[in-house]
């Protein structure tokens, strides 16, 4: 009877772990998708001709931070979250070959790339570890870390615009 009654305890402790965990990645698959909506939205609000603007010559241009965000999506969600290949690896992404409507597409494509492997993700695997900087992440944080990084680089986006007399558009948080 104490058998059954652990089995039965255990199996409702993993049921209960693997929904919470499929409740993060719907988490972050709607905060992503609200990510790609605002940063989209700001890439439109700038014209074709200011794409290469930079607030000092140190900085990334307008287009370079764009294109960098969609770089990084690809890389982290393909080696990390979905544990294959980076399908732009060997692709030459040069902005200063891009207009403004190439970029976008770039970055909306990284976004859905983005988008999907989350959705694809087995939330049995959330706890998979690789090494990182001399220590370990697992694939929770490699969700937040593709978060964050997209996030720091869309919040210089703003002051980009800000410095061009553009405001930008409202924030779509969760």
């Amino acid at each position: 009877m104490k058998i059954l009654l652990s089995i039965l305890l255990l199996s409702f402790f993993f049921i209960g772990v693997a929904q919470s965990n499929q409740v993060l990645i719907n988490s972050h698959i709607e905060k992503f998708k609200n990510a790609k909506s605002y940063t989209l939205s700001m890439a439109d609000k700038l014209v074709e001709e200011k794409y290469d603007f930079k607030p000092v010559k140190e900085a990334m241009s307008f287009k370079e931070q764009l294109v960098h965000i969609g770089e990084n999506i690809y890389w982290l969600s393909s080696t990390y979250l979905k544990e294959s290949p980076n399908p732009i690896k060997d692709k030459k992404v040069n902005s200063n070959d891009m207009n403004k409507e190439q970029v976008m597409q770039f970055v909306r494509d990284a976004y859905e790339y983005g988008l999907n492997t989350m959705r694809e993700m087995d939330e049995k695997a959330l706890t998979n570890e690789f090494n990182w900087n001399g220590g370990k992440l697992n694939k929770y944080q490699f969700l937040n870390l593709i978060q964050d990084h997209q996030t720091h680089h869309v919040g210089q986006l703003i002051v980009y615009l800000r410095l061009n007399a553009i405001e930008p558009p409202r924030y779509i948080g969760w």
